[in-house]
């Protein structure tokens, strides 16, 4: 029994033990928890490097799409530009080929101020129908373009029951010639007060027309107090027609029967304005061969 009794030596002995024991593994137990703590700090600092480099790449791929939607933007609207210059070269091409399609002598000044040389023909001549003329034996032509714009001002007048007929209209050089003389042996020099020599009429344009009616007839005495001639002044321009001589002008006597085709525009201009023709520039005449048969 002694021998299996502990003495306080020896207990305190294995209280030492215990205590150095214990003390080595709470040292080990830290030496692992501190490698523990510095390896996951480690992967703490390589995680958040890796975060770094991502926001970094993504900062940069946010950067470069701005940047490319920059040049995408910045190309569009030099594409833009680009298509605007191309319609205005193509709008301006076609504006030069509409020009140089269309006759310009049909908007020059004749009476007395432009010579129309004995070989000018219009390119294309069309027969009035014989149901407007005064003297449907006598056929009458008339430049092909206008015709068109003579037809719905015939009908427009039909329909208002105006009494609206075509005395004359296109003359040739030698037909003026022809005339001239005959108004010259008949009338002098007072022939020249309202008839346009050769090469000054605008008849030879074959944009040009005489109206009459039914009663007035080819003496054309009057003409300006009948309601033909007043619906002539209140709506001719709406199809491209205008007076050429009114009271006052400077190169023939007052003929109220004698109208031009002038173009839609040009003719509206000259009835809101209170102009005529003659009273224009030549050059400000000139703007509107463009827009002739619109």
């Amino acid at each position: 029994m002694k021998n299996k009794i502990l003495s306080k030596a020896d207990l305190l002995v294995l209280g030492f033990i215990f205590v150095v024991v214990f003390a080595g593994f709470l040292s080990y137990q830290y030496y692992h928890l501190e490698q523990y703590s510095l390896n996951l700090e480690k992967e703490l600092l390589q995680i958040k490097g890796n975060l770094e480099a991502k926001s970094m790449e993504l900062q940069n791929t946010i950067l470069d799409r701005d940047t490319l939607a920059q040049k995408l933007e910045e190309e569009k609207s030099r594409m833009d530009e680009l298509a605007v210059q191309v319609a205005d070269i193509t709008s301006a091409v076609g504006l030069i080929e509409k020009i140089q399609a269309t006759d310009e002598e049909l908007l020059q000044k004749y009476s007395r101020v432009y010579f129309l040389n004995e070989n000018y023909v219009p390119e294309s001549l069309t027969q009035i129908d014989q149901a407007y003329l005064y003297n449907p034996d006598k056929g009458q032509y008339l430049y092909t373009k206008v015709m068109q714009f003579l037809q719905i001002l015939l009908q427009a007048a039909a329909a208002d029951g105006v009494d609206l007929k075509i005395i004359s209209a296109y003359r040739s050089f030698g037909e003026q010639a022809s005339l001239k003389y005959s108004y010259k042996v008949t009338y002098g020099s007072g022939a020249n007060k309202f008839s346009a020599d050769q090469g000054y009429s605008e008849h030879q344009l074959g944009t040009t027309v005489d109206f009459t009616n039914s009663e007035i007839g080819s003496t054309m005495a009057g003409f300006d107090k009948t309601n033909t001639y007043e619906w002539l002044r209140q709506n001719a321009f709406k199809y491209g027609f205008a007076l050429s001589y009114p009271k006052g002008n400077t190169y023939y006597y007052f003929e109220p029967w004698h109208w031009r085709f002038v173009g839609t525009r040009l003719a509206e201009r000259l009835h809101s304005e209170g102009k005529y023709f003659y009273d224009l520039d030549q050059r400000d005449i000139n703007t509107y061969i463009v827009s002739l048969f619109d």
